[in-house]
């Protein structure tokens, strides 16, 4: 699916002036796209992201505006011009005893919630709820108006745990928002997941990051996802309720934090000649979007 090429005129002309002063593309410079999700989540999250602010890398930062700390969030991008800002569309909240719920209003989105008013913590607790599709179109929608309303350059779009594109309904929903709304989409130019750090033991993240440097397509863009964080008592409180939850969660973001604040990475950087893009940057040098096939989450 090919979605309309609104990216014109003053538009395109603002993203322009307002990108990251990276140099276009040379050569057979690899480039690469790092997204840090879950901002506003709480607290650590956003001081993490400030540590990653202060190193002036040109990032890519997804906002969750159904947090309580989207706000601090939202003030310490405001700061941080070298950063594209995107909204992270959320409809679950999956950590035990720290739970949120939509921006609408549950009586607005009966559906979308449990019992006291929360998203469920699980896409499949979710669809088992059998959620409505215009209740999930007005909470996307307060969500992106929310986001909007803080006077915060907004870029793009992405999804928390992917369920706001889990069905080919959901995705043309999304895609309809974006469209209406002029926001990019993340994934839908051509960039293609390498890897991530999620997954990877505390002790070799840093040795993954860089690895994976050593193997970026020169003929796409690449994309790296991080879940960053401190290992504070605010983050060792949380436990996710989802299967594939890791344990001693906090400790995993942390040293995502710290592999991404690295001399080691930066280092690598340089000597592979990587150019670093943000959203700001692909919306100024593409005029379309394309749905990726096949899909990714």
């Amino acid at each position: 699916m090919r979605l309309r090429g609104w990216f014109i005129g003053a538009v395109l002309a603002s993203l322009c002036a307002s990108a990251t002063g990276l140099s276009q593309q040379t050569g057979d410079a690899p480039r690469l796209l790092l997204r840090c999700d879950d901002i506003g989540m709480c607290h650590s999250v956003n001081a993490a992201l400030s540590r990653v602010v202060e190193t002036g890398l040109p990032v890519s930062a997804s906002i969750m505006f159904a947090c309580p700390w989207y706000q601090e969030g939202v003030e310490i991008l405001k700061r941080a011009p070298h950063v594209s800002a995107g909204i992270h569309l959320t409809l679950n909240a999956e950590w035990a005893h720290y739970r949120w719920g939509p921006v609408a209003g549950r009586q607005a989105v009966p559906s979308l919630t449990d019992s006291v008013g929360m998203f469920w913590p699980s896409r499949a607790l979710f669809f088992e709820h059998n959620p409505r599709i215009e209740e999930v179109e007005l909470e996307l929608r307060a969500q992106i108006e929310r986001a909007l309303s803080t006077g915060l350059q907004i870029d793009y779009l992405d999804y928390h745990m992917s369920t706001a594109v889990s069905t080919p309904e959901l995705r043309e929903l999304v895609e309809g928002l974006a469209d209406e709304y002029h926001l990019g989409i993340s994934r839908y130019f051509g960039e293609v997941d390498v890897g991530g750090l999620y997954a990877s033991p505390t002790a070799r993240k840093l040795d993954t990051l860089v690895s994976v440097l050593g193997t970026l397509d020169t003929s796409r863009i690449n994309l790296m996802v991080f879940h960053i964080g401190l290992d504070s008592g605010e983050m060792k409180a949380l436990r996710d309720l989802n299967e594939f939850g890791l344990a001693e969660m906090s400790k995993h973001r942390h040293a995502e934090l710290d592999a991404l604040l690295s001399s080691e990475f930066r280092d690598a950087l340089r000597s592979r000649g990587v150019e670093l893009l943000t959203y700001r940057d692909l919306l100024s040098r593409r005029r379309e979007m394309m749905r990726p096939v096949p899909l990714q989450e």
